[in-house]
């Protein structure tokens, strides 16, 4: 059966720039994370090619020579896929194409091709359908290549215009229709919402593949899809949770990632709405990624963009398990002790430590490892949120009017 598998990957390549705002080594973890969303698509990458450029080439992306060292490695390996870590414009996907004379994809298509295998709902499917169309009408007339054989002439001038015109006005009016369905659905959901009644909103957030689906299981005793792989859940989950004798709704939302494609921020709008409308947001993190303070920049990034930086957030460092630092000897004098060499203590006296106790949880989902703690600490910030925001209950909460005092 793995064998199966491996014959049905397409073989690609990936091409990425090295410039004054992207270093060597920022580069390598930008197509490391390709590498994993081109698995998770079904691919297997043979090779990796960059440049370096002030630059991008508006017409190619890269420069001559390092086009037709790829284009002479693609004919000879049989590749039948490349993929640019960036996103192309309309003129540049087609001028690759030709030159290369295979699939060109860039990291926003490569996504958007990720969301349509995973949406598993209508309405998810919906989502990415409208995002796929308004990636795809700018290059509607690149990807006509049957047109290419009109060079003018009596006879060849009119057709293919008039196709590509006949194929965007298609497009525009599925836009159309994509959105008055999504307005429909956006409505009903937000009905949904408006009836689950008086009780804390909180909103799993962080990076893609981090383990909130995980978490979800774990706390809210839900059933939903979790695998090692690069945006797994696609379509929100709302769980109702009780720690104690408090009962919260739990959801878990869809995972970020760096250089997030717009059109799936626009299109997602109803899925994000579940985070701008939490009372309290666990923002989960994969403290053994080598990276994952550039995925807390990535997120909160977004968290900015949809304006929901500002709620009241619990930092959740999630598997802890797999977490390994470098070791130096003592009597190592030449290696210089960088971040890579932290413990897990030494990490929380550094910029986490501003963050305050209350505030940060070191856990682990899949051990359970640290799990009263985590139930605890967000069983506190629940209950502060709830006696300062809905009517008393002196069933959940007898000492109410200190608790009102000290909140």
């Amino acid at each position: 059966m793995l064998e199966k598998e491996k014959i049905n990957f397409e073989r690609t390549v990936l091409v990425g720039i090295v410039t004054q705002f992207q270093n060597e080594d920022k580069l390598k973890e930008y197509l490391d994370e390709l590498a994993f969303l081109t698995f998770t698509a079904g691919g297997e990458v043979v090779k990796r090619f960059w440049q370096k450029l002030d630059r991008p080439n508006p017409k190619t992306f890269l420069g001559t020579g390092k086009m037709d060292e790829i284009h002479l490695f693609v004919k000879e390996h049989g590749i039948s896929t490349v993929i640019f870590d960036d996103e192309l414009s309309p003129s540049q996907q087609k001028n690759i194409s030709k030159i290369l004379d295979c699939k060109v994809l860039d990291r926003t298509n490569l996504i958007l091709d990720i969301f349509a295998q995973r949406a598993e709902t209508s309405y998810a499917r919906t989502q990415v359908e409208l995002a796929q169309c308004q990636y795809l009408l700018p290059r509607l007339s690149g990807m006509w290549t049957h047109l290419e054989r009109q060079k003018g002439g009596i006879g060849l001038r009119g057709p293919g215009e008039t196709e590509i015109e006949t194929d965007r006005r298609i497009v525009r009016d599925r836009i159309a229709l994509l959105k008055d369905k999504i307005r429909t659905i956006d409505k009903q959901m937000a009905v949904q919402r408006s009836n689950r009644g008086a009780m804390v909103r909180v909103a799993l957030v962080g990076y893609t593949n981090v383990g909130k689906s995980t978490l979800m299981n774990a706390v809210g005793k839900s059933d939903v899809f979790v695998e090692n792989k690069l945006f797994a859940t696609l379509d929100t989950t709302v769980r109702k949770v009780v720690v104690k004798n408090l009962p919260f709704l739990l959801s878990d939302t869809v995972g970020f990632i760096r250089k997030l494609p717009t059109q799936l921020i626009e299109s997602f709008k109803s899925t994000l709405d579940e985070v701008r409308e939490a009372d309290l947001l666990l923002h989960v993190v994969d403290i053994s990624h080598p990276d994952f303070e550039e995925h807390i920049e990535s997120v909160n990034q977004i968290l900015t963009d949809i304006k929901s930086s500002d709620k009241p957030t619990l930092m959740i460092f999630n598997k802890i398990d797999a977490y390994q630092h470098d070791s130096i000897a003592e009597d190592d004098l030449t290696t210089e002790r960088t971040r890579k060499h932290y413990t897990l203590e030494e990490w929380k006296q550094t910029w986490m430590s501003h963050l305050g106790e209350d505030h940060t949880i070191f856990i682990s989902a899949t051990e359970k490892a640290n799990f009263e703690e985590f139930r605890e600490k967000v069983y506190e910030a629940v209950r502060k949120i709830h006696i300062t925001r809905f009517p008393y209950n002196k069933f959940l909460f007898p000492d109410y009017k200190d608790a009102v005092e000290n909140a």
